[in-house]
């Protein structure tokens, strides 16, 4: 029995793709690897490099140092310490910062909306005083007899 292979990123669920078996293995060699496995897809076929260009900027691989750390940090997060107490003070604080995320964000869709108001009644009272303006002289004019 061979228990090396069993952590690896190849040794995945069976249903998974080819692609996303491809993007865990490139993901664990690291940007170097992306990067050379987008130059090849250039140098072979064009588009295909061009996708790839475009799925590395998407994805955010392109601006992380490295895409082994983002693997690790997000394992990290999730891995417990071992001490009960700690991970029960981290639970709670995650929990705390993600409803403390959440009330910003609604703070700052609620400035939005606000904002949003604001603008369409200013817009609202020029086209009425502009309407006003443009209807008064023909109001006062000369009467006819």
């Amino acid at each position: 029995m061979n228990t090396a292979t069993s952590h690896s990123p190849m040794a995945m669920d069976h249903r998974t793709g080819f692609f996303a078996r491809a993007e865990a293995w490139l993901d664990a060699r690291g940007k170097g690897a992306w990067i050379a496995a987008m130059v090849v897809s250039f140098i072979v076929f064009w588009p295909i490099g061009l996708a790839l260009l475009a799925y590395m900027i998407w994805s955010k691989r392109m601006f992380y140092s490295s895409c082994k750390s983002m693997t690790r940090h997000s394992v990290h997060m999730n891995k417990s310490s071992g001490n009960a107490a700690f991970d029960a003070y981290k639970a709670e604080t995650l929990r705390r910062l993600e409803d403390e995320q959440g009330n910003f964000e609604a703070f700052l869709k609620r400035l939005r909306d606000a904002k949003d108001k604001a603008e369409f009644d200013q817009f609202m009272n020029d086209r009425a005083s502009a309407n006003d303006a443009a209807a008064e002289p023909t109001q006062t004019g000369p009467a006819t007899a």
